[in-house]
Order: C-alpha cells, then structure tokens, then sequence
C-alpha cells in the first residue's frame, strides 16, 4: 500500500505543525517579557533560530523517518496482501478437495451398493442351491424309505406264508388224519397259496 501525495501532504504538514508547535514556548516566552504587538508579532531573534531548527527537524524527518515510515507501510500492505492472496489459494484448494471428497463419496456409496447387490444375489443363488440339494436328499432318503418298506413289506410277506404252511400243514395233518410226507404237504400248501394268490387277484 503506497501512501497517496494527499497523504504525504498531510504528514509534511503535521510535521509543519509540530515545528510550530515547538517553536510555541518561545514566542510565548518572548511575549510575556513584552507587550502589544510584540504579542501578534513574534521576535526576530528568536523566531528565525526555532525556524531554522524547524526545517532542519523538517529536513531530519523527510530524509530518514518519513522513508523509513513509508518502507514499512509498504511492506505491511505487501505482508496483508500476500495474507490475503494465500488465503484466497487455500479456500479455492478446499474447494477443489471438497469437490473431490464428494465425488469419491458418492463412488463409494455406489460400490457399497453394488457389493450389497452382489451379496444378496449371490445370498439368493446359494439359497436356491442348498433347497435344490435338500430336495435331492429327501427325495434320496425318501426313495431309500420306499425300497426298504418294500423288502420289509416282502420279508413279512414271505415269513407269513411260510407261518401259514406250516400252520396249514399241521392243519391239514389233523384233518385229513393221515401223517403226509413233508414234501407233499409243501407240494399242497404251494398249490393252496397259487389258488388263493389267484383268487385274491380275480
């Protein structure tokens, strides 16, 4: 930030004032010795040493202070704007990575619910297999079930019929009176269990 020539016209004129003002307590000096216009008027002896003080505090401050004053004003508006320009980087640098951050957001939403997809998918697909491999288990067991209730189912059927000849010889024995051979009465209980197979299926 420079200073205007406004500006610089009013510090030289400050610093007028101040040598004025300096020069005050002598004028005032003078004044009380005397009276009248001496009053208005200042002494001459007096005035143009505080004058020549004056422009040489003038000339002291214009030469080194006033520069000196000016350099680190310039370099505070250079610091400030400096300040600001890096302030104004930053806040578009967070701009920028906010953008950023959303949109590797938004990517991750959409990957966690296409994984969520996948799983359930895939959820459905391994559910629908092990249904179809218990099915094929029951129906397993269920035909294992099946041939083992019908070899019971002929086991008890041929143990019966051999109950039934036995019981039917013994029967028959007692009947007819007479003691037949083992052969024959096989050879009657089978040709009984024929015909009353054959009745059964009529």
């Amino acid at each position: 930030m420079k200073i205007s020539a406004a500006g610089r016209k009013s510090l030289s004129a400050s610093l007028l004032v101040s040598g004025i003002l300096a020069a005050v307590p002598s004028v005032a000096f003078a004044a009380e010795a005397g009276s009248g216009a001496s009053l208005i008027i200042p002494d001459m002896s007096e005035f143009i040493p505080a004058l020549l003080a004056f422009l040489v505090l003038w000339f002291i401050l214009a030469k080194f202070a006033y520069p000196a004053i000016t350099g680190m004003l310039d370099k505070r508006a250079a610091t400030i704007k400096d300040s600001l320009e890096q302030a104004e980087t930053a806040r578009i640098e967070g701009e920028r990575l906010l953008e950023r951050y959303k949109a590797e957001l938004n990517d991750a939403k959409k990957q966690a619910a296409a994984i969520v997809a996948d799983a359930k998918k895939s959820g459905e697909s391994v559910k629908a297999d092990i249904t179809a491999q218990a099915q094929v288990q029951a129906d397993e067991m269920i035909a294992k079930a099946q041939l083992a209730i019908e070899a019971e189912k002929n086991q008890a059927i041929s143990e019966l019929q051999s109950s039934v000849a036995d019981l039917s010889v013994a029967v028959a024995g007692r009947l007819i009176g007479e003691d037949l051979s083992d052969g024959e009465h096989r050879k009657l209980i089978e040709r009984y269990v024929k015909e009353a197979g054959s009745l059964n299926a009529n």
